[in-house]
């Protein structure tokens, strides 16, 4: 069948290709969370069962066994595990992130030359690739997974720069938020399915079983958006003239290699803008990355959930987090339509929501003792309302400057993935008993940098364009023409 044909028997002109890209994007984003977030719950049957002293027993250190609870895991956990010590898991959990640091600018730069489509997508090809390699290299020890971690960083590290550079070629300024949070809601769902489903795998089968699962996944969409994605409108095959004319008007989207000319770094690397952006990130990802990453082993070694549970409830925050952003992208393009608030004051507002909110909400759960009810609760609002940095701190780059928001996101993405290196070992040192008062620090700390870094973003943060965003070439016509 030729293309052409394959087309029109598939009605694909009929179909908004921008809600194609965002749908796509969304389950690219969804299949690397999962790949990266499965080993937070898989490594809790990977290494031997916690083994706690018993004079920690009371309710203010470690919340006690129930008798059903207690038999579950013993069924379920006994056995030979790899024998890794708090410190060298955390350094297993972290090291993805060294890795993922590493290729941000790298993958921005190549999306903005030549587009995010492959950028992105052989970016998670590897992440599944490695996925399923997983159980084979972790059997040789924790050196070779904690290598073979930093591989699939180095894969996921375009992901992010790459989305944003389709982003600003797909989603017009007044359904930014819109696509950009379902794009970037992602990142939700895909920590919803890590935890849930993987829990659900691991109570029935091996640990392997997940990686195999998430991998072939991960292969699957790879070819799904090798078929139905393309970097612009003007290079995709079976776009509808109508939505080609609009996006043109709407978004005046650049050529990459012929107009945008080269980046302005030192405007880029001066801007208070992009570092109030960058250091506001920062924060968001340390509160995100301690709870994706950590979350299922309180969960496990301080609340005594069984492992089904534990899934599920470490799901839960994310799951209303990905209503909540979905709901909030909605809700901000029109407040931007109906001009009710400057596109500044309104990304402000709802980064500090997305701040204050999981910060308190941790900080309630931490006194909630064993009340395991309770804790599920405080945790899923708490985390419910970082759902409002994706309308704000996600999209943000595509505000600041839509010609180089690619590279913009490589050094936010990229810089806030130092929390994702830093938070699961300091996390692992301040926790070597698993105690309730040791995680309460944990979440004061996290606290802490969620709302000090968010004051820096309303003081120097802006939504408007920047002037370096516009190709030299193009004001120097501008001038001339004055």
């Amino acid at each position: 069948m030729k293309f052409g044909t394959w087309q029109k028997a598939f009605c694909l002109e009929s179909i908004p290709q921008r809600y194609v890209f965002g749908f796509m994007g969304f389950l690219g984003v969804a299949n690397a969370y999962i790949m990266r977030a499965c080993l937070s719950i898989a490594i809790v049957r990977m290494v031997k069962p916690v083994v706690h002293d018993e004079t920690l027993g009371s309710s203010e250190s470690i919340c006690p066994y129930q008798e059903e609870t207690s038999h579950h895991n013993t069924t379920i956990s006994s056995g030979d595990g790899y024998d890794w010590n708090e410190s060298t898991q955390s350094l297993v959990l972290a090291a993805f992130y060294y890795g993922y640091i590493v290729t941000h600018i790298p993958g921005g730069l190549l999306a903005q030359r030549y587009g995010g489509k492959h950028t992105m997508g052989f970016g998670i090809f590897s992440t599944a690739l490695f996925t399923l390699l997983t159980p084979w290299v972790a059997s040789m020890g924790a050196v070779p997974l904690i290598v073979l971690r930093v591989l699939m960083g180095l894969g996921e590290g375009t992901t992010f720069p790459a989305l944003s550079t389709l982003l600003s070629q797909w989603a017009p300024p007044l359904e930014r938020a819109k696509l950009g949070s379902l794009v970037f809601a992602g990142v939700q769902i895909g920590t919803v399915l890590a935890s849930a489903i993987s829990g659900f795998i691991l109570q029935y089968f091996h640990w392997p079983a997940v990686f195999y699962v998430w991998g072939g996944v991960g292969m699957v969409w790879f070819l799904l958006w090798c078929l139905l994605c393309y970097n612009d409108p003007s290079s995709h095959p079976f776009i509808s003239e109508k939505e080609k004319e609009y996006l043109s008007k709407t978004i005046g989207a650049t050529e990459r290699d012929k107009d945008v000319g080269g980046t302005p770094w030192i405007a880029i690397l001066k801007s208070p803008a992009v570092w109030s952006l960058t250091i506001a990130e920062m924060g968001h990802d340390w509160g995100l990355y301690t709870m994706v990453t950590d979350l299922p082993k309180y969960m496990n070694d301080v609340m005594h959930f069984n492992i089904s549970q534990n899934g599920v409830l470490s799901a839960l925050p994310y799951l209303v987090m990905w209503l909540v952003s979905i709901l909030l992208g909605y809700m901000a393009d029109k407040i931007q339509q109906r001009k009710i608030i400057g596109i500044t004051n309104l990304r402000k507002i709802l980064a500090t929501i997305g701040a204050i909110g999981p910060a308190v909400g941790v900080i309630l759960a931490s006194y909630a003792g064993c009340d395991k009810t309770l804790v599920a609760v405080l945790f899923t609002i708490g985390m419910g309302f970082m759902g409002f940095c994706y309308a704000s701190l996600r999209v943000n780059s595509l505000d600041l400057s839509p010609n180089f928001s690619g590279t913009i996101m490589a050094i936010v993405n990229g810089l806030g993935s130092i929390s994702g290196m830093v938070a699961p070992v300091l996390l692992g040192a301040l926790t070597p008993n698993k105690s309730l008062l040791e995680w309460r620090v944990v979440f004061w700390i996290m606290f802490g940098i969620l709302n000090g870094t968010n004051v820096l973003f309303i003081m120097f943060g802006s939504g408007e364009v920047q002037p370096w965003n516009e190709p030299k070439e193009k004001e120097d016509t501008k001038l001339d023409e004055m």
